[in-house]
């Protein structure tokens, strides 16, 4: 059976363990004001995007401007926001040599804006983008110019389409091997703003070699036995309290 864990007893976690690591996901970022895709706000339910036409892969490539025009929101929102009380605090973890690495499962590049540095992106991101036809890939910087002066951003070398590194349904999900070794290190796995229920990243806290800290707003799907604590609570607010406990 699952346990909780007050703010003091994580920090207090935190500070026996040798190897941290962190898997986050939807909920770190709904506090900087990022919709979860599948929250009562998000892409799934508001239908302001027809996540069909997004995220599938032979869509983009019949059509890539409904992926260009959602793409384009979600960018200048994330550009409008600024990473989380909990984002800064992981960041600080690294900084302090306590956390080995972050798994997530978002898209939105917080992690990197707040100072982390081994950031492992499961679902990929808009760091970078490759062309449809040629192969070639291109900055995120490259991908922005693009973005700025065409409707789709095409290659400067064949004249193919972009596509940002963003997993599309269908497509694998990027550094599994790597994030299920950074998960078997850590005798400590955060796991920060996820229900759990989408996989293979639910799948993830189970090759933890020591205890799992799940924090989330609601319901969690997966991850239970001895070692599993399970909170229920707001991130900032119960990182806030870690974070002054650890005197950090």
């Amino acid at each position: 059976m699952a346990k909780s864990l007050s703010p003091e007893a994580c920090a207090d976690t935190i500070r026996r363990a040798g190897f941290v690591s962190a898997l986050t996901g939807a909920g770190i970022s709904t506090a900087a004001g990022i919709p979860d895709f599948r929250g009562p706000k998000g892409l799934y339910v508001t239908r302001a995007h027809d996540p069909e036409k997004v995220f599938e892969v032979a869509a983009f490539d019949h059509d890539p401007e409904p992926f260009y025009r959602f793409s384009r929101d979600f960018l200048a929102l994330v550009e409008a926001v600024e990473p989380t009380i909990t984002h800064r605090f992981l960041a600080r973890l690294e900084e302090n040599g306590t956390l080995g690495g972050i798994i997530t499962q978002n898209v939105d590049g917080l992690h990197r804006r707040a100072g982390s540095r081994n950031v492992l992106a499961m679902h990929g991101d808009y760091s970078t983008a490759h062309c449809r036809r040629c192969g070639r890939e291109v900055s995120g910087e490259k991908l922005s110019e693009g973005m700025a002066t065409e409707t789709v951003p095409h290659c400067a070398e064949c004249g193919g389409v972009l596509k940002p590194d963003v997993v599309f349904f269908g497509e694998n999900v990027r550094c599994l091997v790597e994030a299920e070794s950074l998960a078997r290190r850590s005798d400590l796995m955060l796991v920060l703003g996820s229900s759990l229920t989408v996989y293979p990243a639910a799948a993830i806290p189970y090759y933890a070699g020591g205890e799992v800290v799940v924090v989330n707003k609601g319901a969690v799907g997966a991850a239970s036995g001895p070692g599993v604590h399970i909170v229920d609570a707001d991130l900032d607010g119960y990182f806030k309290a870690v974070a002054e406990a650890l005197e950090m």
